[in-house]
Parts: C-alpha cells; sequence; structure tokens
C-alpha cells in the first residue's frame, strides 16, 4: 500500500507566558505529520519559526503538496533534496524515521547506528521578564545544575545578577538572541564570567557576527541564527565555540546527526537545542544530544499540556522517549 500521510496544526497551552527579546506567546503552534502504510504509523512534529519566514499556515501547505509525491515513494533520502533544511522537512525527514523504525521492528538508534541512548541532564529556560520576577522564576528551579537565561539587551546584567541570587549554585548560560552589539559583548562578558555563565547564544545579529573575528571571547559564544545545516559551519570557524543544533533548522535528525558529527570534526562543542514544543519534537532530538556539552531541550517542561505518552524528566534529568511515542 501507498504511503499516507496526513499533516495537522496543533497547539499545545504554555504553563504562563514564555517571553524572549522577539515577543511573547501562550501557546506552542505545531504541525504535526503522520505516515502509514496501512499497518504502521510514524510521526514527527516541528515548529514553525517566523524569524525564518515559516509560518503554520506556509508549512501545511508544503506538506500538504508532498503528499502526492509520498504515495509515489518519496523516501527520507529524497526528501533531503526535495524540500531545503527548515521546519516542514524537520516533521517530514522525522515521521519517515518513525515509521522505518516500526516496520523494522527496531529503534530508530539502531537504525542509525548509534550507541544505546541514556538519559539527559537538560538546562531549564527562564524566560525574559523584570529582575525581580526573573529571580523568583530562578528560585523556583535553583536546585537545577543550569539555567538558561533569555535576555533582551538593556538590563541585562540586572537580570544576571537576579538569577544568580535566585540561584545561587546554579551554572547559567544566556540567549542573547541577537539582541547585543560588540561594545555590549565586551562590556557584559567579564561581569557575565563573575556572576558564574559559561556561555552565551547569538549575541550580535546573525548578518553582523563578522564582529566575532579576532574578539578576545572571553565568554565563550555559540552560534544559533547563524547555524543551520552542515553548510553554515565554515563560515562558524574562528567566530563561535559551539553550534546550537536544532531540528527545525536542520531540517530533521538525518541532517543534524550528520552536522554534529561534521561539527564536532571541526572542534565545536555542541549544544543540543529546541523550539517550544511537545515530547514528539523532543524524542528525535534526545538522540541528538547524546554526549553534548549543553542539552537544551527542555520544551514540555513549560508546557500546561504534553503528549500522551510524553517524556518522563524527573528534575534536571530528561529520560530516554518510549517509543510508543516516537521511535
Amino acid at each position: 500500500m501507498p504511503i499516507q500521510m496526513t499533516v495537522t496544526p496543533e497547539s499545545f497551552p504554555i504553563a504562563g507566558t514564555f517571553t524572549i527579546s522577539r515577543g511573547s506567546k501562550t501557546e506552542a503552534d505545531v504541525v504535526t505529520v503522520r505516515l502509514t502504510d496501512g499497518v504502521h504509523v510514524g510521526q514527527g512534529e516541528c515548529v514553525p519559526y517566523a524569524r525564518y519566514g515559516e509560518t503554520v499556515e506556509s508549512v501545511v501547505e508544503v506538506l500538504t503538496g508532498l503528499a502526492p509525491e509520498v504515495a509515489d515513494g518519496l523516501d527520507r533520502a529524497g526528501l533531503q533534496d526535495r524540500l531545503k533544511p527548515g521546519a516542514a522537512r524537520n516533521a517530514l525527514d522525522c515521521a519517515f524515521w518513525d515509521l522505518e523504525a516500526k516496520r523494522a521492528g527496531q529503534a530508530v538508534w539502531q537504525l542509525a547506528k548509534l550507541h544505546e541512548p541514556k538519559p539527559l541532564s537538560v538546562t531549564y529556560t527562564l524566560s525574559l521578564g523584570t529582575p525581580e520576577s526573573m529571580q523568583a522564576a530562578a528560585e523556583k528551579e535553583a536546585t537545577r545544575p543550569l539555567l538558561k537565561v533569555k535576555l533582551g539587551g538593556e538590563g541585562d546584567v540586572e537580570r544576571i545578577r537576579a538569577v544568580r541570587a535566585g540561584a545561587p549554585n546554579a551554572a547559567i548560560i544566556v540567549d542573547a538572541n541577537e539582541g547585543w552589539s560588540l561594545d555590549q559583548y565586551k562590556e557584559l562578558a567579564p561581569v557575565f564570567l563573575d556572576l558564574g555563565v559559561k556561555l552565551v547564544e547569538q549575541p550580535f545579529p546573525a548578518g553582523a557576527d563578522d564582529a566575532l573575528l579576532g574578539l578576545d571571547r572571553v565568554l565563550p559564544v555559540c552560534a544559533d541564527e547563524s547555524c543551520h545545516d552542515r553548510h553554515s559551519l565554515a563560515e562558524l570557524v574562528g567566530k563561535y565555540d559551539a553550534v546550537n543544533i536544532k531540528l527545525d533548522k536542520t531540517g530533521g535528525l538525518t541532517e543534524a546527526l550528520a552536522m554534529r558529527d561534521a561539527a564536532v570534526e571541526a572542534s565545536f562543542q555542541i549544544m543540543i537545542g529546541c523550539m517550544v514544543g511537545s515530547s514528539l519534537a523532543m524524542a528525535p532530538a534526545f538522540l541528538v544530544g547524546q554526549g553534548a556539552a549543553f542539552v537544551d531541550l527542555d520544551g514540555p517542561l513549560l508546557l500546561a499540556r504534553d503528549r500522551e505518552p510524553g517524556i518522563v524528566y524527573d528534575g534536571a534529568v530528561m529520560g530516554v522517549p518510549p517509543r510508543a511515542l516516537w521511535g
């Protein structure tokens, strides 16, 4: 029987409000792809990202248009050239992996010739707010070993001081979301180091990160918006110390695994990151996160409702995703 594909937009309520420098949201809007051969079902999830011109509607349109090609035999290998990296390819790529695993009666990690995955220690993200609200949030999560803090430019020192006061023993990484200038980096980096910050993500706009060339990066810098797939790595050498691999940027698990290997070969530290999505989006990323220096896969912890079955988080430890969910 030809493989049939269904594409469904879904929303998951966020527990409260999630805020970064670009805005706030109260729901995680995702697109779910399901593939069936009449016996087995494979699924994948993506989060369209407006930063790259994606919307739920545009991703649904792209994927729905591919349904006849999938029925005619388009497979995961062919998909890599058929769609560019991005959210749409991610959902379909991960659904192909899930379907392949179920048809083979094996786990995805076995099909991909990976080591058996183990539970991971993950970050917990504090969204952007006032120093007072961020200190209160940090106090609630003070026992976690690593906090990721969203920043917004002006007032960032006060925010980090407040987080440090709320969680005196946690290590901190910060995400500037392209919001800093070169002068701000030079001013903030030594202060943040003194406050126990280990890394800053994407301090400068992706199109203006040549400023990192030759810069004394006393506070290590991780590429996020500047980093998409393997082809972007060459431009990052000499600018960044680490790269943030997100499946919605790479266009799926297939490219994410290849990119991780290429990034390690190029001597970058690895962060595996996510958008705010459900456990279905985290499950394939979990495989990429094995051995990563920083695992930022806390999306389901930010939701008021997750999928069933979902991934079990025991404090800061992310459990192995159930195969009934994915993989």
